[in-house]
């Protein structure tokens, strides 16, 4: 119970103290806004709605991350067991699919990115009535961006879980806990900052894809190659928000590693 309980404490106070973070690196991905602009519109949304949309990125990643902590421990020591494969290969099938029971959770993060966008704050302010304004489309409405979820959750997890070994044997040798400390805060930030760059460009599709509601559902090329031709097909435009993203993740991933 560990892991589950480290996971889901470790997400509680990140998605707390870095919501506001999220805000602006939200809009940044969705409209392809630079930061300057992306703040303005903070400043200029009502205090009350800072925080609107965080129920359910707390309701979702103190739940995903405590799956992927826990299942991950778990399947690790199941798949070890019972199948004879190298333990490099049971590692990275126990992280993909701890990432992918994960992803169960995707309506949380569909209604997370409904609430964040200013767009839709005159047809609901309240998770509930997110939900609500979904159900007429159907449950595969909720869904909407499992793909680009599925992946990210995936080999994100293959990743963070395969490199802390390798990336902790170049570190100093840890003789104090708070050596120890240091050298997991460590660990969790090279890895954040790989995973953020990495993965930023699927981030933004599935913002794009889970901004939307009814309509088409249109594949995850389709919309990336929807979102190159409007910003211009320069890949930095893909990367509006990231550095943003890579600070938040300093705090994020740091933290997650710590409480491993």
């Amino acid at each position: 119970m560990k892991h589950y309980l480290c996971g889901c404490c470790a997400a509680f106070s990140n998605i707390a103290i870095t919501s506001p973070v999220q805000k602006v690196l939200f809009w940044q991905q969705l409209y392809g806004i630079n930061t300057q602009d992306s703040v303005l519109q903070l400043r200029r949304d009502r205090f009350q709605n800072l925080y609107c949309g965080i129920l359910p990125p707390l309701m979702q990643k103190t739940t995903t991350l405590a799956l992927m902590f826990g299942l991950y421990e778990d399947l690790s020591c199941l798949l070890h067991k019972h199948v004879s494969a190298p333990e490099l290969a049971t590692r990275g099938a126990a992280a993909i699919l701890a990432g992918t029971t994960a992803a169960i959770f995707t309506p949380l993060e569909r209604v997370q990115t409904l609430l964040q966008d200013h767009k839709h704050h005159d047809k609901f302010t309240y998770t509930y009535q997110a939900f609500r304004a979904l159900k007429c489309h159907g449950i595969r409405d909720y869904y909407r961006g499992l793909v680009p979820v599925l992946f990210h959750n995936g080999f994100s997890n293959v990743f963070f879980f395969g490199l802390q070994g390798p990336i902790k044997e170049h570190l100093p040798t840890a003789t104090t806990h708070s050596a120890h400390l240091v050298n997991d805060f460590t660990c969790g930030v090279v890895l954040g900052a790989m995973l953020v760059f990495l993965f930023f460009p699927v981030n933004v599709v599935k913002t794009h894809i889970q901004s939307q509601i009814g309509g088409e559902f249109q594949s995850f090329s389709k919309v990336f190659k929807t979102i190159w031709l409007e910003w211009n097909r320069k890949l930095t435009n893909l990367f509006r928000g990231a550095h943003l993203n890579y600070h938040r993740s300093l705090i994020s991933w740091g933290h997650n590693q710590c409480n491993l």
